[in-house]
């Protein structure tokens, strides 16, 4: 595992294709899990450095994923993005740590500079992105 690879968890695969190429062709290093318990399972052997998490998949929504990497990767960045959001949830994805949450269709800058603040170890959400409705293991 590369420790600056970037992890992308979402059930959509057509997003996870997109979010993928995005990333790769920004030079990061990707990878992609279209199922939570299986990018879980691959966490418990590898800590990633940042994590793209959709919120509403099956199993475990996003928050719970989110919960699960706070026990067991604290030091794990992650980036929402979500196509069902409501501002509890939204709260409370950033109250516990969330670098920033962002709307489907996610717009590509926005997402790029959120990774980039989680790489950084920036911890702060972009500014308006409680409001704003718009590395990993092998």
């Amino acid at each position: 595992m590369s420790p600056d690879a970037i992890c992308v968890v979402d059930d959509d695969p057509s997003v996870l294709k997109a979010v993928e190429r995005l990333l790769s062709a920004e030079g990061f290093e990707v990878r992609a899990f279209g199922d939570p318990t299986a990018f879980l399972t691959a966490v418990a052997r590898a800590r990633p450095r940042v994590a793209i998490l959709d919120m509403a998949m099956p199993r475990m929504n996003g928050l719970e994923v989110q919960s699960v990497l706070r026990k067991w990767s604290p030091e794990t960045r992650v980036v929402f993005v979500s196509g069902q959001s409501d501002a509890a949830t939204r709260s409370a994805a950033l109250k516990n740590g969330a670098i920033d949450f962002l709307d489907k269709p996610v717009d590509p800058d926005r997402l790029l500079g959120a990774v980039r603040r989680a790489l950084n170890g920036h911890d702060q959400p972009a500014r308006g992105a409680a409001v704003n409705n718009g590395q990993c293991p092998t």
